[in-house]
């Protein structure tokens, strides 16, 4: 295996979701315009409640990771998804490039838009709410990794969803976001959830990079390495999800899941 060559394949799947998101006016929309509105709506009920400045960077950091998230695994989903909407995925897969050249290129640009979408929400909590949403750098950056590696999780699970499932899985693309966050405790503690989904909420690692975020604003994590925990359980799904992946595309080009895509 070419390493150059991988790259440049990879990069190539970079290249390919920026020139249609150039193009396309409501991808455009969703770096700029549905992530203020949901920082807007959530501090403005903040402002409403007289929330204390931490509860408030509390609720503010829940509304600013489900943008980042959403921003970021949708540029995954949509490598599969340009191509289906376009009836072109035979012709993708018979070119010399692999599953993981398409997950990785689009990837990278769902980091770039996220990393966007996040400096715009960070400047708009500062202006609006007067909120320092950057007062650990370096915990920030951790934390924006943890994000992105779960929107690869996110995106990984779609794909694999859509190969199984064909076009009734779309609606993953736009809900999954929702549940995770749900789970990971968007606006509340996870110690709120009942028992049993709260040990599955444990399960996601976006939940202990929330964890990880909010201990700089005094909320105590579950656990003294939120950090840690996150990445350790983000590089064992991703494993697990890389392997579903995987047989999902072989068993897709075995019942002619791909070729149906195309007609």
């Amino acid at each position: 295996m070419n390493l150059r060559n991988e790259i440049y394949k990879t990069l190539g799947f970079t290249y390919r979701n920026f020139i249609i998101t150039k193009r396309n006016f409501f991808t455009l929309f969703e770096t700029l315009f549905w992530p203020v509105i949901g920082l807007l709506s959530v501090g403005l009920m903040g402002a409403y409640l007289n929330l204390e400045e931490n509860y408030l960077a509390f609720i503010l950091i829940g509304a600013v990771t489900l943008s980042v998230l959403q921003v970021s695994q949708l540029d995954v989903a949509y490598v599969l998804l340009f191509d289906i909407w376009s009836k072109s995925l035979r012709y993708t897969f018979v070119t010399p490039i692999s599953i993981f050249n398409m997950l990785f290129g689009a990837w990278l640009f769902g980091v770039l838009r996220g990393f966007i979408a996040f400096l715009i929400l960070v400047i708009c909590s500062e202006l609006l709410f007067g909120l320092n949403l950057l007062i650990q750098p370096a915990g920030v950056l951790l934390f924006l990794f943890g994000i992105f590696l779960s929107a690869m999780i996110i995106g990984t699970l779609t794909c694999s969803l859509l190969l199984i499932f064909g076009y009734r899985a779309e609606v993953a693309a736009w809900t999954l976001t929702a549940i995770f966050m749900l789970l990971c405790g968007i606006y509340y503690p996870v110690a709120l959830l009942p028992p049993g989904v709260r040990e599955v909420a444990y399960m996601i690692p976006l939940t202990h990079f929330l964890e990880f975020y909010r201990s700089f604003y005094n909320f105590p994590p579950s656990s003294s390495s939120p950090a840690f925990f996150g990445f350790l359980l983000s590089f064992l799904l991703l494993f697990f999800l890389f392997l579903v992946l995987v047989w999902a595309l072989d068993r897709a080009r075995r019942r002619g899941t791909i070729t149906q895509f195309s007609e």
